[in-house]
């Protein structure tokens, strides 16, 4: 995990610039570096994941050219070898390999990689940038204008707070180069389904998995896994533990009285033999670090807000405690084989439409939370499920398969599984549990709770009244939006919606985003 930033021609001092850059130095505190790069600069903090020697700093250069990237380019190794005959690396990095790349096969480079990034490259032959993000949009970039009219990228979008009118976040799947955005990538449009049986079909969900899993161990820094006790981040932890073939270490999170998750979390631990810690929240610490959280986000989304409180108090105590600089986590299970809510879909093509929808926009919403919150206190996150060739394939089986049409959400993925028995059964066959509401039914109204003692009724009406780009619709929202406003003034159009059940959809015309105002929740939370 690391930060970039790229001006074109900048219209402030490298002073000031370091000023905007060092807001996010928590996502690369081991070292930092403002280089000119022709008309530009470029901008670098580190956090050493993979070649730990200080030859593994950036930018990397290679004949005039540079490259700052914050990413992961699994599977490097081997085309670090074939570029070996032509080019010489200097450190273990696996960025290094970008320059040659980019000198062999230009823009097209950008689909041949199986990565999760966002980088900038400066061409000195054009005195240009070029910018580029992964298809599911795992890694965070933002660009914007600033007063001169030329275009400035970001990491996160605080960098561009006083700097730019309009910060907009950079397309997943997508280049810029010589003014124009491109599409390189399209993981989510499906022209054919797959004609795999169940069988073959959950083989591949299982192989393709592990392998997913497989190739997000390799890491020169010390690793550690999320286990919220969950079907998704279980198996990830345990295809781990089996792969590296020794003790992992686990990290679980709840209330410290109605925790639901941390009973599972511990079950699966003692069963895959894991080191396990447990971390606590209360109340008062909920509510003494959400203002820091939605700075740290940059979103309002109530649903993001409240999964974010766990994954980040998690992440801190981690931080503090140990020495774990990488995490694996089991997002993005969800938005391809289904929510609870999705259980309701009226047709197969309704369930596939709402799955491309969702992993299309998830970037602002479970992938900016895991980000955010992870990087905040300054840890790698790492994420199997959004394995570009697992998401392909995943995308492709056809939805009347996905679907729920078995009593049991996530069936084939369970399925895929089942043989190994490297989960306890009553594990791998419980019900989905949001993860806000797993961590503890309590979080979720204490925080209900604050926000009505933040406003009278007419409070709320007024203020909510000022905003017309999605209103706030409760006291929670409101309480979000006026915090997220403090800190990122008018910037409201970087999240598209508020995340929530399809309203269209029988059942599902709530006005919370909880899984637990859902007729099928049942005894998912406890």
């Amino acid at each position: 995990m690391c930060a970039i930033m790229g001006f074109t021609k900048p219209t402030i001092s490298k002073e000031q610039v370091q000023v905007h850059f060092d807001k996010t130095i928590a996502r690369g505190p081991d070292m930092s570096k403002i280089v000119d790069a022709g008309s530009g600069l470029l901008c670098f903090h580190r956090l050493a994941i993979m070649g730990l020697s200080p030859e593994g700093m950036q930018p990397f250069e290679l004949d005039g050219d540079m490259v700052v990237c914050n990413g992961e380019l699994y599977g490097f190794r081997p085309l670090k070898r074939q570029l070996s005959e032509k080019y010489t690396f200097v450190s273990g990095s696996d960025c290094e390999i970008l320059l040659p790349l980019y000198k062999e096969h230009g823009l097209d480079m950008f689909a041949m990689l199986d990565a999760e990034y966002a980088l900038i490259i400066y061409d000195s032959k054009t005195d240009s940038l070029i910018a580029a993000r992964d298809p599911i949009g795992i890694r965070p970039l933002f660009y914007g204008y600033d007063d001169g009219g030329s275009i400035v990228f970001a990491s996160e979008a605080i960098n561009l707070v006083g700097l730019c009118d309009e910060i907009i976040a950079f397309p997943p799947g997508h280049y810029y180069a010589h003014g124009e955005f491109v599409k390189y990538a399209d993981l989510t449009t499906v022209d054919a389904y797959h004609t795999d049986d169940l069988e073959a079909t959950c083989k591949q969900i299982r192989n393709k998995l592990v392998a997913a899993v497989d190739k997000r161990l390799d890491a020169d820094a010390p690793l550690g896994f999320l286990l919220s006790g969950g079907l998704d981040s279980s198996l990830v932890c345990a295809i781990s533990a089996i792969v590296l073939g020794k003790k992992i270490r686990t990290f679980a999170v709840g209330m410290d009285k109605d925790a639901i998750d941390l009973k599972y979390a511990k079950q699966v631990a003692e069963f895959i033999g894991s080191d396990h810690t447990e971390i606590y929240m209360t109340r008062d610490s909920v509510i003494e670090n959400l203002e820091f959280v939605i700075k740290t986000l940059g979103t309002w989304d109530i649903t993001t807000i409240r999964a974010s409180m766990g994954m980040y108090m998690c992440c801190k105590g981690i931080h503090e405690q140990t020495d774990v600089r990488v995490l694996l986590t089991g997002e993005i299970s969800d938005e391809l084989f289904g929510y609870k809510y999705t259980d309701f879909a009226p047709s197969d093509e309704a369930f596939q439409q709402e799955s491309k929808k969702r992993m299309d926009e998830l970037f602002m919403y479970d992938v900016l939370r895991a980000d955010r919150t992870i990087s905040a206190t300054s840890i790698e996150a790492r994420v199997p499920f959004g394995d570009l060739d697992f998401v392909k394939y995943v995308m492709a089986i056809n939805p009347a398969m996905k679907r729920n049409s078995y009593d049991m959400g996530k069936y084939l993925l369970r399925h895929a599984f089942e043989a190994d028995k490297m989960l306890p059964e009553d594990i791998l066959w419980r019900q989905k549990a949001a993860f806000s509401d797993a961590v503890g039914h309590s979080m979720v109204d204490d925080l209900k709770a604050y926000a009505e003692e933040c406003y009278t009724d007419a409070d709320y009406e007024t203020k909510r009244q000022q905003y017309t780009y999605c209103m706030p619709f409760t006291k929670e929202s409101l309480l979000y939006r006026e915090l997220f406003e403090k800190y990122y003034p008018g910037q409201a159009t970087m999240i598209k919606d508020f995340w929530m059940p399809n309203k269209e959809w029988e059942g599902c015309n709530v006005n919370d985003p909880s899984a637990r105002v859902l007729g099928n929740y049942g005894a998912s939370g406890v």
